[in-house]
């Protein structure tokens, strides 16, 4: 007899984070493992977010916080928003979360029903798919490639809908892929979800300041469809903030008022330390930002660099996140020792287990031929990953 619900049941386990804990675990055994899986900077959270965490918790911030975020905090991202986006938000219509799942989740939860579908670009981040299951939705996975730089036409996207259509997620920067989409990708988006008004736009913008496009384009700039756009962000990549787990939304008040009557019943507010220490984040100088941009370009580069050097790999090349998702599915079917590569869960593993290289697997994104390799991690790493990884694939035979 199952005592677990359906809900539960219809999960699948993250794949990031198995991939995390399996690579941890090899590392406590005293085994060199290069974590190539975690999807957090590897910096340390700048020192002036860390210097108004101390005062806080010194200060009078130990008691509760309003649900939906403190008023200062909230005027803050809603200032963020005029200042980097010119998205008029008022703070009525934002909710702080404890990070930018919590705030998908909640925003996905309020939305959804039974039955409703939910059009989901693959790649896909691991707990989009995850999320209408529990909301009890429909995924409708729309399929991209390598050779489209993995985005959507507007042409899929109007196949796609449906009268049982409610939401699109969207991501750009995206996570796995660190594909950016331009204006006038997103504009013609915008067209197609203008003549479906039943349709909300989840916009997934956490890796917004990992950008090396030259700027950030929100699809909640086009009028015609403003008032269904929910943006969901945070402070944890950007601020090297992952821990902290600060995220927020943003979109119609009603939508707002719903989200924080949610969360009212199943976290209340966010922690309180950490919101005054997002507070300096989003108000403080932002040279920080900028200077871990810089880092994760050259990394990036650094890794594309080594890739190009290997036959069959194709990868695009990422215009933001830290991420890139090149396609090895030429060497599916290949062995090692007698172990075969039969897909990218199987080489994930021989890259670990064989060459100590933490991976995630591409099925977890519903890519099966790629897999996902972070660049958060220092050169020196990353050019000790490198060789290891094509030492492991000149292996196969």
């Amino acid at each position: 007899m199952d005592l677990l619900s359906a809900r539960i049941n219809s999960l699948a386990p993250s794949a990031t984070i198995a991939m995390n804990q399996k690579g941890r675990e090899m590392k406590e055994k005293g085994v060199d493992v290069i974590n190539l899986s975690v999807g957090e900077p590897d910096f340390k959270t700048p020192e002036h977010i860390r210097e108004a965490a101390k005062s806080a918790i010194d200060g009078d911030w130990h008691h509760y916080s309003p649900i939906a975020g403190y008023a200062d905090l909230l005027k803050a991202i809603s200032d963020k928003f005029k200042r980097e986006n010119n998205l008029e938000y008022k703070p009525s219509q934002i909710i702080v979360s404890v990070g930018a799942k919590h705030s998908l989740a909640n925003a996905m939860m309020c939305l959804i029903d039974p039955g409703d579908e939910v059009i989901v670009p693959a790649p896909y981040w691991v707990s989009y798919v995850e999320q209408v299951k529990i909301a009890e939705g429909k995924n409708v996975i729309l399929d991209t490639g390598v050779e489209d730089d993995f985005k959507i036409t507007p042409r899929q996207l109007e196949a796609a809908i449906t009268q049982k259509t409610k939401a699109l997620l969207l991501c750009s920067p995206s996570n796995p892929t660190g594909s950016v989409y331009t204006r006038e990708e997103l504009e013609g988006l915008a067209g197609v979800l203008t003549r479906h008004p039943q349709v909300y736009i989840l916009a997934d913008e956490i890796y917004e300041h990992i950008n090396f496009t030259g700027g950030h384009e929100s699809i909640a700039q086009f009028e015609a469809i403003r008032d269904r756009v929910v943006v969901i962000n945070g402070v944890s990549k950007a601020y090297a903030m992952t821990g902290w787990r600060i995220g927020y939304m943003a979109g119609p008040e009603w939508l707002a008022k719903a989200c924080n009557k949610l969360q009212g019943q199943m976290t209340s507010g966010a922690c309180s330390i950490a919101q005054r220490a997002a507070l300096a984040a989003l108000t403080g100088d932002q040279q920080c930002v900028a200077g871990m941009r810089e880092a994760f370009l050259r990394r990036r580069d650094l890794i594309l660099g080594h890739l190009e050097q290997i036959d069959g790999v194709r990868c695009s090349t990422p215009g933001g996140a830290f991420y890139v998702f090149p396609d090895f599915s030429s060497y599916f079917g290949k062995s090692f020792n007698g172990r075969k590569i039969e897909n990218s869960m199987d080489l994930c593993l021989y890259l670990l287990e064989e060459r100590h290289i933490a991976t995630v697997p591409g099925s977890a994104f519903g890519a099966e031929g790629c897999i996902r390799i972070s660049y958060a991690n220092s050169d020196e790493n990353l050019e000790k990953a490198m060789q290891r990884l094509k030492d492991a694939l000149a292996a196969l035979s």
